[in-house]
């Protein structure tokens, strides 16, 4: 049976409850939960369906997966895809590109897994805290509501999560760490 699945960061504990708080306060604010049906978390990779029957196949080659730079995520303020999604924005820093390009090109390597988004929009790491459900009349409500808002919080980051779609809802399934 084929099954959903992604790659990502999930910030720690508290970051990981602070920022489930900020979703939960738009939720209980405006109403869109779309967000609230995944841990907060940076996407490396896009979901993909995999037969869940193999899926010993992703859970072995990411504990191989090796990166060896420190990865530093910074975490500033919010920010928008107009007109359906609000973040937190991610500063740029070189190690997390780089992980983010290794990681992709390891899996298409070694399970055959295409990051359509990387062709598509490139890579713009963000922690989403509203969308989908967000429609354009309540997207610029929220986002009147964040543009000026501070937010700041970084942590360094050694491992990725599989994610795996579970009754409706994204969970942390697996983790790795890839500092080997």
């Amino acid at each position: 049976m084929l099954q959903k699945y992604f790659i990502a960061i999930v910030p720690p504990e508290p970051l990981l409850n602070q920022i489930q708080e900020i979703k939960e306060s738009i939720f209980g604010n405006y109403g869109t939960k779309g967000a609230l049906r995944s841990p907060a978390h940076i996407t490396l990779h896009m979901p993909f369906s995999w037969d869940e029957e193999k899926e010993n196949r992703i859970i072995t080659a990411l504990q191989d997966f090796s990166f060896n730079e420190e990865v530093v995520v910074k975490l500033l303020n919010f920010a928008c895809f107009e007109p359906r999604v609000v973040f937190i924005d991610v500063l740029e820093q070189d190690s997390l590109y780089l992980l983010q390009r290794n990681l992709v090109q390891y899996v298409k390597k070694h399970l055959q897994l295409f990051n359509q988004s990387d062709d598509m929009r490139g890579f713009h790491p963000h922690v989403t805290i509203a969308f989908r459900d967000l429609k354009k009349p309540m997207f610029y409500k929220v986002w009147e509501d964040y543009r000026n808002r501070s937010f700041s919080a970084s942590f360094t980051c050694h491992q990725i999560c599989l994610l795996k779609h579970i009754d409706d809802k994204w969970e942390v399934y697996k983790t790795f760490s890839f500092v080997k």
